[in-house]
């Protein structure tokens, strides 16, 4: 199975949406399967008119740890508070003992080796949860959700992608939008993908953004394309962004131009070239450029 993610330096560049047109056209001649590796703020599902309830199936699942304490073992010796880097231990002076903030805590298990009573353990909690639905367009999407204040999300990341495998089985290509950034999630999507489509836009930061990610995914090896979004709004940066490609032997899948019926797309639940018909050449011509075998 290929894989193909779609990623973005910086949020609001349309990422999602030109992830969701792709998959779209891949679908109609080949096998595919959508992973939405956005765990934070998960919305792929959406564009395809997908809503929570409309999902086959929700699971909770565990990716984390945090530290509990046994009251009845504890000496009071204030090891686990100095041993805190996140400061998620306080001490109760009336109590004589830890407090342990849950929201604060990262499971990184410090405050267990140090306690010499062995009064701390680190137990699994159920910090996210991952589904599955069937799109209109014959293809599952697969989801996952981050529960607030919580942490670990490049696991979920993973768990996300394990099951966009299994309910895949048979796909020729997976489709996998990550989130914005260069984040744990985000290198958790782009390891092992065949290719990368690298989404900006025509601002400083938008560039900036981009080649911190394409950097990050050129450690891995893996080879990039550009796609500009709304390049007309600023040409002078779109030529900037052109040769920076250029000089880094990166292809310029596309330039889209400004469209506020992206936007209407999204109101409206449907990907781009389903509300707008008249853009799926642009897409068409990204698909050209991509290592899926067959056209």
């Amino acid at each position: 199975m290929k894989k193909i993610t779609v990623l973005s330096g910086k949020g609001g560049v349309g990422k999602s949406s030109i992830a969701a047109s792709l998959a779209v056209l891949l679908a109609e001649k080949h096998k595919i399967v959508c992973a939405d590796c956005d765990v934070d703020a998960s919305n792929l599902a959406l564009v395809f008119g997908l809503r929570e309830k409309d999902f086959d199936e929700w699971k909770k699942i565990s990716t984390n740890e945090k530290a509990r304490l046994d009251e009845g073992k504890c000496n009071g010796c204030k090891k686990c508070v100095e041993s805190c880097y996140f400061n998620a231990i306080k001490w109760n002076e009336e109590k004589k003992q830890p407090i342990f903030d849950e929201f604060s805590c990262e499971g990184c298990g410090a405050c267990e080796i140090t306690c010499p009573e062995k009064a701390i353990s680190l137990v699994q909690v159920e910090n996210a949860k991952i589904g599955y639905g069937k799109t209109k367009y014959g293809f599952t999407v697969v989801s996952g959700q981050l529960e607030m204040g919580e942490s670990g999300s490049g696991k979920v990341v993973a768990e996300v992608r394990k099951l966009a495998e299994e309910k895949g089985k048979g796909a020729e290509i997976m489709v996998i939008d990550a989130a914005a950034g260069i984040g744990c999630p985000v290198i958790a999507s782009v390891v092992g993908s065949d290719f990368v489509i690298g989404v900006t836009e025509p601002t400083p930061s938008g560039l900036s953004d981009l080649k911190r990610a394409l950097q990050m995914t050129r450690h891995f090896g893996i080879e990039c394309g550009i796609v500009i979004n709304k390049h007309d709004l600023n040409p002078e940066m779109s030529k900037t962004i052109e040769k920076f490609a250029e000089e880094n032997s990166m292809p310029v899948l596309a330039k889209i131009g400004y469209d506020k019926n992206f936007v209407n797309a999204l109101v409206n639940l449907v990907p781009i070239i389903e509300y707008n018909p008249k853009i799926r050449p642009v897409f068409e011509e990204i698909l050209q450029k991509l290592p899926t075998g067959k056209k």
